[in-house]
């Protein structure tokens, strides 16, 4: 069983591309690199590892496609491109001549309410599936009837939520964002990441038994062969370890048939992302 970590994030830290660190998270405050990740998969077992974005810019897709060439455990990249520019499939080509690009993502949770229904950002969305790339999505629960009507936009494209859609963990608060995922999770060509837990609670007082629900509810929702591992590494050291988080997910699968653990720990990202 291959054990694939399906989203983690590089980064040379400096203030003005990464203005999202806040200046309390002294634990994120400093360079992450091929090999401080290597190191870590290592002794948690990890196979390899899908990076994806953390500063929406054409360097750093460039900068992370190179890392994937340099190193093999790195087996896909998910970028950003500029999906509202009218040039954005000449960028979309650039990228894809490298084969370990296998998907894009743009941070919508940052953007104004309304983002997700814009012409031009649709039109960019089409041409990502042209290409045959994943669509990964990271809102905040609240977005979610947004993100229902978005990708019903878009039948033919794989979409990936990230982080389960942030809810809001530290409150306890399971409505509405269980009943928007029930909804979401009815569309067969969206998947999504068992990963961002431990940040969407307290991540100094967290413990399994108040994420648990949460990952419950995906489970249930999405299935096996729609669920995927993933750290969110180096964020997730805000709370929890690499080994730890990924001893916490193990532990949760227990109950699960060997076939499905296998699917949530390496075979949903390897499908879905189309990984070698």
């Amino acid at each position: 069983m291959l054990k694939i970590d399906s989203h983690h994030h590089f980064w040379t830290f400096n203030e003005s591309d990464y203005g999202w660190i806040e200046p309390s998270w002294t634990e994120l405050r400093r360079d992450f690199l091929p090999a401080d990740l290597e190191a870590e998969i290592r002794r948690a077992g990890i196979d390899g590892v899908v990076s994806v974005e953390a500063h929406m810019s054409v360097g750093e897709t460039r900068r992370l496609l190179a890392f994937a060439a340099q190193h093999a455990f790195i087996r896909g990249v998910v970028g950003w491109a500029p999906l509202v520019d009218p040039r954005v499939g000449a960028v979309l080509d650039e990228f894809s001549a490298q084969p370990k690009l296998r998907g894009i993502r743009h941070v919508l949770q940052c953007e104004p309410d309304g983002h997700m229904a814009r012409d031009d950002f649709n039109r960019g969305i089409s041409e990502v599936t042209k290409r045959g790339l994943v669509f990964d999505i990271c809102v905040f629960e609240r977005h979610l009837p947004e993100v229902i009507a978005f990708v019903d936009r878009h039948p033919e494209q794989v979409f990936v939520l990230d982080h389960i859609a942030k809810p809001r963990i530290r409150d306890d608060a399971m409505e509405p964002w269980r009943k928007n995922i029930r909804e979401l999770a009815r569309r067969p060509h969206v998947y999504c990441k068992a990963s961002g837990m431990v940040t969407e609670a307290d991540p100094k007082n967290w413990d399994e038994a108040r994420l648990w629900p949460y990952f419950d509810t995906v489970v249930e929702c999405f299935g096996a062969k729609r669920l995927m591992f993933g750290t969110d590494w180096p964020v997730c050291l805000l709370g929890a370890g690499y080994r730890q988080w990924f001893e916490t997910v193990v532990t949760w699968l227990d109950v699960l048939p060997a076939a499905d653990q296998a699917e949530i720990l390496g075979g949903t990202a390897m499908r879905v992302y189309g990984l070698k």
